[in-house]
């Protein structure tokens, strides 16, 4: 029986932007009930969080290899994070400039007052809801892989960074009117006009980074050297051609090309590249998809052969 693994990151990641979503609505609309500009750039920042995660999710379906007289073991996808991310930058872009310009044109008119007091509330009540989403994800990174996406320490340290600017902007602004000190309630249109600079800037490394950036970073650090073993071990196997590792968001996505006896059926070929994908999928936890495709053995070239069996046609290889 084929059975599929259930990729842990796709949990998490789709966790991270509910969660990024849901602060965005909260805190926007609490930002505008209660007069808060920083908690209004606060919550396009956590809406810049969400666009991230979405745009690395989505993938658009591409066609089966048809060169190949077998059918690959899964579907090839291809990211859609460039035309989304440059939806999603643009959105940014408009968002960050129009709180900039609002927050710029009241504290040059004087035009500030203090937010309420639930203001207050939220951004401590979102700061708390972040971290526990933060430690969820912690947890299942810890239990499936042994340790945390960088990413996810990374988006989060940024976050609390913003938040923690958001939060002096609103208390700052409170406590200027509670202590009747007219210069601080500036601080909150002040706290909006920093935020509004980092959703600005983060839109940016969104679209440059979708657009400009070639696959790297985990991907290229990855050893090719483990997998290519690993897919050795499988009975069946006789070489294995090619590997090739991209980047799939926080994880990674493999695409082999193994030869095997080319005496056999198509659906035994079939079976060894799932088997192939399974152990892949099982002993690495960083795999999100294994694309396998099988080519029949040329024995013109002398590679280390696993392949035994009783009925084995092929000439004996050098060892």
């Amino acid at each position: 029986m084929i059975r599929e693994q259930a990729v842990p990151s796709d949990s998490a990641a789709w966790l991270g932007i509910v969660n990024n979503v849901i602060l965005a609505v909260f805190k926007g609309v609490v930002g505008l009930l209660f007069d808060s500009r920083a908690l209004l750039a606060d919550a396009l920042y956590s809406a810049s969080d969400a666009a991230a995660g979405i745009a690395k999710k989505v993938h658009l379906p591409q066609a089966f290899n048809k060169r190949s007289g077998i059918r690959p073991m899964t579907s090839r996808k291809i990211t859609a994070e460039p035309l989304i991310a440059s939806l999603f930058a643009a959105f940014l872009f408009m968002g960050a400039l129009q709180m900039g310009v609002n927050s710029i044109s009241a504290m040059v008119n004087g035009n500030v007052l203090a937010p309420g007091y639930m203001s207050g509330v939220a951004i401590v009540i979102s700061i708390a809801l972040r971290e526990i989403v933060f430690q969820i994800q912690h947890r299942q990174n810890r239990k499936h892989s042994g340790s945390t996406s960088l990413s996810y320490i990374e988006m989060q340290r940024h976050s609390l960074y913003t938040s923690i600017v958001v939060l002096l902007g609103v208390f700052g602004a409170m406590t200027g009117e509670a202590w009747d000190i007219p210069l601080m309630l500036y601080i909150d249109p002040a706290a909006a006009l920093i935020v509004a600079c980092l959703v600005f800037w983060k839109g940016y490394r969104l679209i440059f980074g979708a657009i400009y950036s070639k696959p790297k970073s985990k991907a290229q650090m990855e050893d090719k050297l483990p997998f290519i073993e690993t897919v050795q071990r499988v009975h069946g196997v006789i070489t294995v051609d090619e590997m090739k590792i991209k980047d799939s968001g926080h994880y990674i996505s493999v695409a082999a090309m193994i030869s095997v006896n080319p005496r056999i059926s198509v659906l035994e070929a079939n079976h060894i590249a799932n088997r192939a994908k399974i152990l892949l999928l099982n002993r690495f936890s960083q795999i999100s998809d294994v694309n396998i495709q099988v080519m029949p053995y040329d024995p013109g070239y002398p590679y280390k052969s696993n392949y035994e069996g009783s009925n084995n046609d092929l000439p004996t290889l050098l060892q």
